[in-house]
């Protein structure tokens, strides 16, 4: 047997996603060669595509040990395996391992632009921890711009354009989550006074990237382009706002920031939290959402009434009553990612479902799909005492995704990560989302959401409250009728959907900060 050429076959497959065929290979490997760790790198990378988390933790957890950091080859090997348990610790809510791996991860590369990803990873991950403050948030920016030691950022620079350049820089213009708060922004600004340039970086363009390149005045790729290269292009098209819609989120081209190729630097609507950069200036929030500004390393740009805009993908209509009137009881559910489940947020659902007879609830998730997955989290409520009896454990599927809200009475919010496009879509369906918000600027999305559409009593401050909002709540079928009939009609008259409205206060932002940012320089 050619060991790497049977390698190489199994990593080919395993990327065309024939995923049994890499297995079995793989297989063979490890019998064959159970000192090299390749194989069982890669298998854990197919336990993950098949959605098998628990044996991807296990598998990794038995093969961290077995490398030899002092091989610059097992070293490389060691940095993606960490990379991966991080991943898998995150999915499975043990935030606090999956930040340490992704640090440990970070410190184990050679290449500066792989560890600024992983310390991505590490502060995307930390907003899903009740426990981080503001300090260890600040620790993470300085891991972060210690990778950043070899740009050098061009010195400022102002335009005299007839009309402001506004560069949009996303690995998202295509169909994502995000996109469902972004289209507004990218395709509504007044091209009187506006010019939309599109910075994307985008793998695999589809429809609606291709929809963007006709929408937007000028369309630059920049996915083959190194972060020297894409931040020229920015410079060398003077822009004058570029607005980052990444942050720390995956696939994101912060580097190319970091070289301050725009006036002014803003970023928002795609994450929840300060980049900690001092490359950005400005960060897009609301009156709602802002917060504690210790969090913050950018300066606020408060929206007074929602920084995004919600763009419904279906017209899919919402049942015509809560399923309590068909079943005689109520139904509570979460279909937000179950990594942003916390262990406090499992006891206040355990104490809803204990003081509302009878109801139930539906979560919905990845790590349902698989029987490991659902004994995993199981096992997990048991620890609390959780009645598992009542809780439905359905496997994720896009198809009638929207529709699926009609199953459920209620939507119960996580937190601290709370629900963003998961929360809209609840509401468009007519379902009542109670949500709990901190001082942190990504706890209070669901409080922004619900104040912009009207039912701001459905957001509280405290666990306590959370509890006692949603029994109550339940208690009150003719509320939960009502709601049913009117929530998609009080969100289309809403700040958070009114598209004219919220591009005339971005407008309005976006100019104020450059000129300010302008007056600043001349002073």
């Amino acid at each position: 047997m050619d060991i790497l050429k049977r390698y190489e076959t199994a990593l080919s497959l395993y990327r065309a996603r024939r995923l049994s065929e890499a297995f079995k290979i793989v297989a063979e490997l490890k019998i064959a060669a159970p000192h090299w760790k390749k194989p069982f790198l890669l298998e854990t990378f197919i336990r993950r595509e098949q959605g098998e988390f628990v044996k991807e933790f296990e598998l990794l957890a038995r093969l961290l040990p077995r490398f030899d950091l002092d091989k610059p080859e097992e070293k490389t090997l060691a940095a993606e395996a960490l990379s991966v348990f991080g991943a898998v610790n995150r999915t499975l809510g043990n935030i606090a391992e999956a930040v340490e791996s992704f640090c440990l991860s970070a410190a184990l590369e050679v290449e500066n632009k792989k560890s600024c990803v992983e310390i991505s990873n590490a502060l995307f991950t930390a907003n899903s921890s009740e426990n981080f403050t503001a300090k260890d948030f600040q620790t993470l920016y300085d891991k972060y711009k210690k990778y950043l030691a070899d740009i050098k950022p061009y010195p400022r620079r102002f335009y005299e354009h007839e009309k402001i350049r506004v560069g949009l820089l996303s690995s998202d213009f295509q169909w994502h989550v995000v996109m469902a708060w972004s289209w507004a922004l990218i395709t509504e600004l007044d091209k009187n006074h506006f010019e939309t340039y599109c910075y994307s970086n985008v793998q695999t363009p589809d429809d609606v990237t291709e929809h963007f390149q006709k929408t937007a005045q000028v369309w630059r790729d920049i996915y083959n382009l190194t972060d020297a290269q894409a931040a020229e292009l920015i410079r060398n098209d003077e822009i004058d706002i570029l607005f980052d819609f990444n942050g720390h989120t995956s696939n994101n081209r912060l580097r190319v920031a970091a070289y301050r190729p725009a006036s002014v630097q803003v970023c928002g609507i795609g994450y929840m939290n300060s980049t900690g950069l001092d490359c950005f200036d400005y960060f897009l929030s609301d009156v709602y959402c802002a917060g504690d500004p210790n969090y913050f390393t950018e300066k606020l740009i408060k929206l007074p009434h929602s920084h995004i805009c919600y763009e419904a993908s279906s017209k899919l209509e919402p049942a015509a009553a809560p399923p309590c009137i068909k079943n005689g009881y109520v139904t509570f559910g979460s279909f937000n990612k179950f990594a942003k489940v916390t262990d406090s947020i499992l006891i206040a659902w355990k104490k809803i479902l204990d003081a509302v007879p009878n109801s139930r609830l539906i979560l919905k998730h990845k790590i349902f799909n698989t029987s490991d997955g659902r004994k995993f989290v199981s096992e997990r409520m048991k620890k609390i005492d959780f009645d598992v009896a009542r809780v439905e454990m359905r496997a994720f599927s896009a198809e009638n995704h929207l529709l699926e809200y009609g199953d459920m009475d209620i939507a119960l919010d996580t937190f601290p990560y709370t629900g963003g496009v998961t929360t809209c879509e609840a509401l468009y369906m007519g379902v009542p989302v109670v949500s709990l918000y901190g001082d942190r600027h990504g706890t209070r999305f669901g409080l922004s959401i619900l104040a912009n559409v009207g039912i701001e009593e459905l957001a509280v401050n405290s666990y306590e409250e959370y509890i006692n909002r949603a029994v109550m709540l339940a208690g009150d079928w003719e509320l939960l009728t009502i709601l049913r009939k009117n929530l998609r009609g009080m969100m289309k008259k809403s700040p958070l959907m009114g598209s004219a409205n919220y591009i005339r206060e971005i407008q309005e932002a976006f100019t104020k900060v450059l000129s300010n940012e302008r007056e600043k320089l001349l002073c």
